[in-house]
């Protein structure tokens, strides 16, 4: 291209036209896309324990594309019968109450015993961002670089509570993998918790010591979830402290109606840096299961699970397509602008969408 700068009034002034680019050292590279896999290569892999086909099919059921979203589905409903072989173990605290260190220490002693690993930790998203950054691997340091160990951090992507909207699936994908324990760490804060309680067997809370405030930790909705809670950061100075927090946790606990498992929950104490008291923290987990095994609560835990994420689909599924509608993304913008200059009450604006959304529904045949 000529620069007009170079034109003959501009005495004394000339602009080069710069240097040729250098050929790429692989030209090739830029014609090469990585062929998606179909279901059936997904489910092929993730059976035999190839963590790459693992991760594709994690990646697509996140998706929000909805193609990506059907072919997700078919995985999951190929792997489902293949499922359900594991410990589900959610845990969860206030934030910087070293889950991540915690579930690096617990996720080795658990190793030791055989077996495979899966960590799920929900990464809060920004609510004006939607980002994440994404940085539990480097809090499991050794975990993350054992070959029996699959670590998936996700966004919580402004969903209820911060959980991941996608994470029962793919611990149905992880279980058909082979890993045979799962984790799933909560973002700690909000509703997190009730989700993540919905979705696993053992509910672990990580309470700290020392912090000025021990009582503001014994909440009764999050504690009577719990099936055990252990008191980190039990090291040094901070032992004494410690254990007044688990007497004062252990006294709470006596004022809550009996669970429905019929389990009394556990306090114990230990440090996860410097990893004392891991295994009598486990033994406390060993002996939840070998209860609830025992009593039948184990099964029909599992099956509420079940029946609580067939409504929570339907939840969603409604929710989606309401939003995708067409008449819906015309009207909305209208109904809004009218709620905000008062001239429409939220509710009334409200019935109208949905009026507006079941009068244009097509009818079912059959």
């Amino acid at each position: 291209m000529e620069h007009p700068e170079n034109d003959s009034k501009y005495i004394g002034l000339q602009v080069n036209g710069g240097v040729a680019q250098p050929p790429s050292v692989n030209p090739y590279l830029q014609h090469r896309r990585r062929r998606m896999a179909t279901p059936g290569e997904l489910v092929e892999g993730i059976l035999k324990g190839d963590i790459t086909m693992l991760s594709r099919a994690v990646t697509l059921v996140e998706s929000l594309v909805p193609e990506h979203q059907t072919m997700a589905q078919e995985v999951i409903e190929k792997c489902l019968p293949y499922s359900g072989n594991s410990r589900r173990i959610g845990i969860t605290g206030v934030p910087g109450a070293g889950k991540s260190t915690s579930i690096d220490v617990f996720g080795l002693h658990v190793l030791k015993q055989g077996g495979k690993l899966a960590v799920l930790a929900i990464d809060p998203s920004s609510e004006r961002t939607k980002g994440s950054i994404l940085g539990d691997k480097t809090r499991m340091e050794k975990l993350s670089v054992h070959p029996d160990t699959f670590i998936r951090p996700s966004p919580s992507a402004g969903s209820l509570g911060g959980v991941a909207r996608k994470t029962r699936e793919t611990i149905v994908l992880c279980e058909a993998a082979g890993f045979n324990n799962v984790f799933v760490e909560t973002v700690g804060v909000g509703q997190s918790e009730t989700a993540v309680h919905s979705m696993v067997d053992f509910f672990l809370l990580i309470q700290l010591a020392g912090t000025g405030d021990e009582l503001q930790g014994i909440k009764r909705g999050i504690m009577e979830m719990a099936d055990g809670i252990v008191i980190n950061k039990a090291d040094g100075d901070n032992v004494s402290r410690a254990q007044l927090a688990q007497a004062q946790f252990k006294s709470a606990l006596q004022l809550f109606p009996p669970t429905a498992s019929g389990w009394k929950p556990e306090v114990l104490t230990y440090s996860g840096y410097y990893e004392l008291g891991i295994p009598e923290v486990w033994s406390m987990i060993d002996r939840y299961f070998d209860y609830v095994t025992g009593n039948g609560y184990f099964n029909r835990r599992r099956q509420e699970q079940s029946r609580y994420w067939m409504y929570e689909t339907i939840n969603e599924k409604l929710r989606d397509r309401f939003y995708r509608n067409t008449e819906i993304e015309k009207v909305l913008p209208t109904l809004e602008r009218e709620v905000l200059s008062d001239r429409l009450s939220s509710f009334i604006a409200a019935r109208e969408a949905l009026d507006l959304y079941f009068d244009n529904i097509k009818p079912t045949h059959g």
